[in-house]
């Protein structure tokens, strides 16, 4: 029998990598360029003939059809799919959904993407039309008290449904005809509770084929998961990305004779499986390029013996890839690409904005790189295009890139080297700058950096950007960093491994041979997959194991006859089951597999998911619930049909030492050394390279750092023993470079303090909703560090820690515990509960230091459940208050004590104690111990660099804050003067009751500094409208972020150059009874309107979080709801999106339909509320709930009376309107805030206020004529860099916690 190649390859969007297995075994790899159409058509296919072309010695033209004859397989990764989604360039589509909801996908979850950006700018919408489809189905609930005659449905859940309206046909037939007259063939549909019953969508899809549409995607085939936006967003990616991945497969296969149809093709999934061509889709093939490098260093690193896990570190030129693997891949179900979340099964491979490419920046004395990218075009300085300076350019200025090594591909003709001279050049104007700034600051070590020491600076700062997520991915899920092993693989990586792995602790790097083209090895390793998926709703007891057993059979089955007919026996097929599990009342679901638990008599037939559950549980979140129900949501199985033995080819033994190929002089810690460089195709099985020293494989740098020792495996790779290293000694004075890494270090331990409390809490708010953020102080209690960024507790907390200190003076103990919320003592609303703990160290009297955490417990007394009430008049009617209660004393829970001061305010008439004591106090236990995990981080650094460098990095870190500010302020000043001829700014807004807020600012333009005074607001209000001073200063903190415009610290720092004026008893820092939760979730709003107002920065926003409670003695549901957002100097205000300080997710309307006696019956912008203008404001959303029983709703709401300013001759956005129609007719305008009852058959309407416009309409033509210039500006400016969202469960998380 003829031995045929074998070919593996990933189309990357820069180059295409090719693995090849010849016949007799030998091993082929080529490198081309993805896209070069003057020598090819298509690269894959170009490198495949040219591999022939050289093994068979047969002429083969590069224009005729390859003769398939020679190929036994082909297995591809391509980033097609990728491309298109981040370009837009995919099929033009359109979307068919529910009527009421044409602008559900628009609006989405509600939260915008960049807290601090005004601009609001979220990627364009996959559709370019919508037509809405006449039908509705609802859940059947036995409590609904509305009597409709209707058929009756039982979805695949097991869930009855009922039809209220049937598809309307005749119209859904007109609005397709429109779309195919408009040369629209591709269709996403997505229609609610289709993923339980989709004989709705169906019938749409069978339609809309008979009509003539080529590609239609049903939701329900697509990903069959409730929650229809993510669902939907996934439906549009497949109709979007499908037809453009099947006209790359057709081009592909149109170079191959018999369009390559007697070939084995398989093309790889974003889970990290291999799949048949024609059953490759747009939206399983997000990852298909970084899927083979996952498989590539699981399946070459991971040692079935030692079971240590191991972190993928994929560095390019954008970007690096993280991702770990400890002998099961691990999938997320639900990730953001391009801003389009997709729904469907993908390798965790998280995405960092640190690249080769990523720009070097010094900014107001800090180091900083990225997330802007210098790209391929115009690159690097290096690269001799005029380019920025990039981490790939401070390598070159340190010797650690070797020019000669790389091809000459550079510059304007393409066919330089790199070029040195311009990477100097470009440091050392750098070196002036950075020198120029340090001799003007009091307080620096005065002697001059070099450019070795900037550089080398650039790429520490870079090392910490990259260990941040590693930390994050590892210790989130409970496991210890240091235990893992670093493989290391992509062009960049192998320069930055040996300095990561030692600031994570871990000790060994692992580079395979093929660690430059690892995700094309990785294909030829992959095994083919078949997932087969469908929903649930059951609970996991022995009432449903054999439900669970026969439907886990069912799709077994269906794995094994698909994988069948591509070719395998069943003895190679291996089906693994999952389950989809959560607790009851939560929203976090694992996908549980039984591996290593197997079945027992309390089991199913299948496996122990519920001890396999538990300990995953445990592992992740330190605890169990162990009397609370295990609902499952969805049941998987996933077909392996394994393939391909892999075949590690061993390399020959030597005793001989390695030979050196030259000599160079690399930059390490303080000084030049001599590095040997090596070729690793000279080095054989027992070959020892001591560091420092550099190995070349190929065009791959690897990096060998003193203190570090690589050996040459059996098989030809790199195994790289990490040394410790030597100490450097930091000093107290201010060392630019080490400013920058402390930043990240305290950030990074505000962060893992934030992962203890998420891990460990029990409630719904701080667990799923992230609403909790952690910080650590100096010894002033001074904010040094923050994680996340919640706008309303920016600044808040520090308050809170500066009272106790003057409250408590020197009555800290050790093992002491904090708890506040009092308004007074820096609170922001009694439902934020405040835990602070000092923190002492050996010989000093003192605490050094404090660490707190702050959650949003959801319920703690009060006159309604929720804590929120609409109507409170004092505090106590608000809840239990906390002003300086010692919660731990000398290291022991009070739990009696704090349980009585829960339960206190039961004690007011008409109000109740805390209605949920359980996960109050595990939620502050959680907080303690979040609080415990900081310390311990701190006392770590303060070990690593002494007590007196931690505190004064803590100190110079607010001051880098404080000057970004003083240069904001200055500029502002400067433009104001030219503007109006003083530096003195003032303006002022009213609340809907009439409350008035005022300001006056007076900048010093010389110092930077200003003066915020409030003086003419309103007193204090009677009713809930005050907000507490903390608030007031988070508003004005989160302002001035906003207006820096760059990323800087957010501590105490940033207010050091304003002097807050906020008058004591006024709505803006009341007495200490006041009610305030309205301060909190309104009057905040009002106060940064009034400051962009009076800064002149951009219109007015919404102004109003458009609180909503419903519910009755049995449940309660509350939500934020969005609006428009103001219009600024260049930009168009964003509709139906959360602005300021908000930014709080939305409930999926599945979701809410599920568990409530509700039904959402529209939820869509309302076009024409924002303001006109130059710049238009956002339109605000018009929400109708009807609900199915009696009960009480609440509204808590702003712009009712008052609307959004429009600036600088931009009109006002519409104010918001709250109606109840009632079932028998009647309209009743309800106001700003209310508290009524409501019946079955109620409707209440929300319409959302719209943001101002800015500027005259008259200047809309000037600006039309001046649009093309400005174009071609930014698109100038684009081109010097773009930066990189991030990608995976890491980013994910942030994203969560900035939507808290």
């Amino acid at each position: 029998m003829k031995e045929e190649f074998q070919f593996a390859i990933d189309r990357g969007g820069t180059f295409t990598d090719i693995w090849a297995r010849c016949p007799g075994g030998k091993i082929e790899v080529m490198k081309l360029l993805s896209v070069d159409p003057q020598n090819y058509k298509d690269a894959p296919r170009e490198g495949i003939r040219r591999i022939l072309e050289q093994e068979t010695g047969i002429k083969m033209s590069a224009d005729k059809p390859i003769d398939t004859s020679y190929i036994d397989w082909i297995r591809m990764g391509t980033t097609v799919a990728t491309n298109a989604l981040l370009e837009r360039k995919g099929e033009p589509m359109a979307l068919a959904i529910t009527k009421g909801f044409r602008d559900l996908l628009y609006i989405g979850n509600q939260a915008r993407p960049q807290i601090f950006d005004l601009e609001i700018s979220a990627p364009d919408q996959l559709y370019s039309e919508v037509i809405e489809v006449e039908e509705r189905l609802v859940f059947k609930q036995d409590k609904c008290e509305i009597n409709k005659s209707c058929d009756q449905v039982t979805g695949v859940t097991g869930e009855k449904l009922e039809i209220w309206e049937k598809v309307n046909t005749e119209k859904l037939r007109e609005d397709l005809q429109k779309l195919l007259d408009k040369g629209i063939q591709s269709l996403a549909v997505v229609l609610l509770h289709s993923y339980t019953y989709a004989e709705h969508e169906k019938e749409v899809g069978r339609i809309a084929l008979e009509m003539g549409f080529h590609q239609v995607s049903l939701s329900s085939e697509v990903m069959s998961m409730v929650r229809v936006v993510p669902r939907g967003y996934t439906a549009c990616a497949d109709a979007y990305l499908t037809p453009q991945i099947k006209k790359y497969v057709a081009g592909f296969a149109s170079g191959f004779k018999d369009n390559i149809q007697n070939t084995s093709v398989l093309f790889m999934q974003s889970d990290g499986g291999l799949t048949p061509v024609n059953k490759f889709n747009g939206s399983r093939a997000i990852l298909s390029g970084p899927a083979g490098g996952v498989v590539g260093y699981a399946l070459t690193t991971y040692n079935q013996d030692t079971k240590q896990a191991v972190i993928g570190f994929d560095m390019g030129g954008t970007s690096t890839d993280v991702s770990r693997y400890a002998g099961q891949y691990e999938h997320v179900f639900e990730t953001t690409t391009a801003g389009v979340t997709i729904q469907a099964p993908q390798l965790d491979i998280n995405t960092v904005a640190a690249g080769g490419g990523s720009m070097l920046f010094f900014r107001a004395g800090m180091f900083v790189v990225g997330p802007e990218s210098a790209g391929a075009d115009p690159g690097p300085a290096c690269y001799k295009k005029g380019g920025p300076l990039t981490i790939t350019d401070a390598n070159l200025c340190l010797g650690r890139l070797l020019p000669e090594y790389f091809p000459k591909i550079f510059g304007k003709n393409q066919k330089s080297p790199l070029d040195k001279a311009a990477t100097d050049k470009a440091f050392k104007k750098l070196t002036r700058e950075v020198n120029e700034f340090l001799s003007s600051q009091e307080g620096t070590a005065k002697q001059k950096m070099t450019t070795e020491e900037i550089a080398m600076g650039f790429i520490q700062v870079a090392n910490e950007a990259m260990c941040r997520p590693i930390r994050a991915l590892t210790q989130a899920k409970g496991y210890d960093t240091s235990k893992h092993v670093l493989a290391c693989f992509g062009g960049a990586g192998g320069q930055h491994a040996c300095a990561i792995a030692r600031s994570l602790g871990m000790s060994k790097v692992f580079v395979h041979r093929y660690a430059g083209i690892l995700s094309a090895y990785g294909m030829a390793l992959a095994d083919v997959v078949y997932e087969a998926q469908e929903p649930c709703a059951k609970v996991y007891n022995p009432d449903f194991f054999d439900y669970f057993d026969q439907h886990i059979a069912e799709l077994q089955n269906k794995c094994r006859e698909e994988l069948m007919k591509q070719g395998f026996q069943r003895e190679q097929i291996e089906t693994q089951p999952f389950l989809h599990m959560r607790y009851d009342r939560t929203d976090c679901a694992l996908m549980i597999s039984p591996d290593n638990h197997p079945a027992n008599q309390n089991s199913c037939r299948s496996g122990d998911f519920k001890s396999a559950f538990q300990e995953r549980y445990q592992t992740e979140f330190g605890f169990t619930i162990p009397d609370r129900p295990i609902l499952v949501d969805d049941i998987r199985v996933r077909g392996v049909g394994k393939a391909l033995v892999r075949e590690e080819k061993e390399v020959p033994v030597t005793s001989f030492p390695p030979v050196a190929t030259l000599t160079a002089n690399c930059y390490f810690d303080k000084d030049y050394r001599e590095t040997k460089v090596y070729l690793l195709e000279n080095l054989s099985f027992g070959h020892s390279v001591e560091g420092p020293a550099i190995i070349m494989n190929g065009n791959s740098t690897i990096l060998v750092e003193p203190n570090c020792t690589a050996s040459i495996t059996k098989c030809g790779d790199i195994e790289i023993q990490v040394g410790s290293g030597t100490t450097q000694r930091v000093g107290p004075d201010l060392d630019a470079i080490q400013l920058s890494i402390f930043s990240h270090r305290f950030m990074s331990i505000a962060e893992q303090m934030g992962r203890v409390l998420q891990r460990t809490a029990i409630s719904t708010n701080i667990k799923e909703r992230l609403d909790f953020s952690c910080a650590m102080f100096g010894p002033d209690g001074g904010l040094v560090a923050n994680a996340p960024h919640i706008p309303v507790h920016l600044g808040a907390m520090q308050e809170t820690v500066q009272f106790q200190m003057r409250q408590r003076g020197k009555d800290f103990r050790e093992g002491d515990v904090i708890l506040a919320n009092q308004p007074q003592a820096g609170g922001s609303h009694l439902p934020d509960l405040t835990v602070i703990t000092p923190v002492f160290w050996p010989g000093e009297s003192k605490p050094v230091f404090f660490v707190a955490s702050r959650g949003h417990h959801a319920d703690i007394g009060g006159i309604t459940p929720g804590s929120m009430p609409p109507h409170s008049k004092c505090i106590q009617e608000e809840g239990a208050v906390f002003k300086s209660f010692k919660l731990v004393d000398q290291g022991i829970f009070q739990e009696e004590a704090v349980t009585q001061a829960f339960m206190e305010p039961g004690k007011y008439p008409g109000s109740s104690g805390t209605r949920n004591l359980s996960d109050n106090l595990s939620d502050l236990k959680a907080q303690v111990a979040a609080n415990q995990k900081g310390i311990t981080l701190i006392k770590e650094l303060i070990e690593e660099y002494g007590l007196d460098v931690v505190i004064a990095y803590m100190a110079h870190i607010q001051d880098n804050a404080e000057i970004a500010v003083q240069e904001m302020l200055k500029e502002i000043g400067r433009r104001t003067r030219e503007r109006t001829g003083t530096t003195q700014l003032s303006a002022e807004d009213y609340m809907d009751d009439g409350a008035k807020l005022c300001l006056t600012i007076n900048i010093d333009e010389e110092k930077g500094t200003a003066v915020v005074d409030f003086t003419g607001s309103t007193c204090e209000v009677y009713g809930n409208c005050n907000a507490p001073r903390a608030v007031t200063l988070s508003a004005l903190i989160y302002c001035l972020r906003c207006m820096v415009r760059h990323d800087v610290p957010l501590n105490q720092g940033c207010l050091k150059p304003v002097t807050a004026i906020i008058p004591k008893g006024s709505i803006l820092d009341p007495s200490e009874n006041a009610a305030v939760v309205g301060g909190n979730v309104l009057t905040s709003q009002r106060v940064v309107d009034v400051i962009f107002r009076a800064f002149q920065v951009c219109a007015a926003s919404q102004g109003c979080m458009n609180n909503i409670t419903f519910g009755d003695d049995a449940f309660g549901h509350y939500e934020t709801v969005a609006g428009g957002a103001g219009a600024g100097p260049t930009w168009n205000g964003r509709s139906g999106v959360h602005s300021h300080m908000t930014n709080t997710r939305i409930t999926d309307p599945e979701i809410l339909e599920r568990r409530y006696p509700v039904i959402l019956k529209k939820f869509h912008l309302n076009p024409g509320t924002g303001g006109h203008g130059q710049h238009k404001g956002g339109d605000g959303i018009i929400r109708e709930y009807l609900f199915r029983k009696d009960l009480t709703l609440s509204i808590l709401t702003e712009r009712r009376v008052f609307s959004p300013y429009g600036l600088n001759g931009g009109e006002c956005g519409s104010k918001g309107v709250n109606l109840i129609y009632y079932k028998d007719g009647r309209v009743v305008f309800l106001g700003s805030k209310t508290s009524i009852k409501c019946h079955a058959g109620d409707v209440f309407y929300l319409q959302t206020p719209g943001g101002g416009g800015y500027g005259s309409e008259q200047e809309l033509k000037t600006e039309t004529r001046k649009r093309k210039q400005r174009s071609s500006e930014e698109g100038s400016k684009a081109k010097k860099g773009h930066s990189l969202v991030g990608r995976g469960s890491v980013f994910e998380y942030k994203k969560s916690q900035e939507s808290a």
